[in-house]
């Protein structure tokens, strides 16, 4: 559960942004002024921070600048000021958006949701290795000795999902989810189509693919 660290001076600003994000899932702390905030953050697991800029005493841009001190953690700014300047301000104090007030949950939401996958999106790796192959997260593409080819995205969805899980037998309603979501008018056996031009493509530069990519019959595909 990803905990956000709210800060406000006003306590129905704090209840409200705890009533938009609670219902997703997250773990919401309050602080009212800038120091209880920061020992806040210093003492809990602290995921994103959402921070209003005109506080008494310690304002949001000082607290920005002290959380950015000591940490890479998102920092969203809450304004009811759209001047570019203290937009500017914020941003240069190491803040990595901001939202004018009043907004909606869904404008609230999805900045909180951006946010957060950009920062899981900076620890993950940025390739996979299994045997003698890698995968590329960056260019979409895979390596076989010095060769590489480009992959499109339902190949490259397809393929990451099983070295990352080498062994496990895919069914095709597995992949299907994998690479095409929520499209629900695609027939699974798109599947089987998109195996075969994969194959296909790999064979004809060297990858000796038919040993790897495997069919288990009745069932669906898996790596090994």
């Amino acid at each position: 559960m990803k905990t956000i660290l709210l800060v406000d001076d006003e306590q129905r600003m704090l209840d409200l942004l705890e009533l938009f994000l609670a219902p997703h899932g997250y773990r919401c702390l309050q602080a009212t002024d800038g120091q209880k905030a920061l020992e806040l953050f210093n003492v809990e697991d602290v995921h994103l921070v959402l921070l209003d800029v005109m506080m008494p005493g310690m304002d949001g841009w000082e607290v920005c600048r002290r959380i950015r001190d000591v940490s890479a953690v998102p920092v969203i700014l809450l304004t009811a000021r759209s001047d570019k300047s203290d937009v500017v301000k914020g941003l240069d104090q190491g803040a990595d958006d901001y939202i004018t007030k009043p907004f909606d949950e869904r404008e609230l939401t999805a900045r909180v949701r951006v946010a957060l996958r950009r920062t899981e999106d900076d620890n993950q790796p940025k390739s996979i290795h299994e045997g003698p192959f890698t995968l590329n997260l960056e260019s979409y593409s895979i390596l076989y000795d010095t060769q590489e080819v480009r992959l499109t995205l339902k190949e490259f969805y397809i393929i990451e999902a099983m070295m990352t899980r080498p062994n496990r037998t895919f069914t095709r309603e597995d992949l299907l989810q994998v690479a095409w979501e929520y499209d629900t008018y695609t027939e699974v056996r798109t599947v089987d189509s998109h195996i075969r031009n994969l194959r296909d493509k790999l064979r004809k530069s060297n990858f000796p693919i038919d040993e790897i990519l495997m069919t288990v019959w009745g069932i669906g595909y898996k790596w090994r």
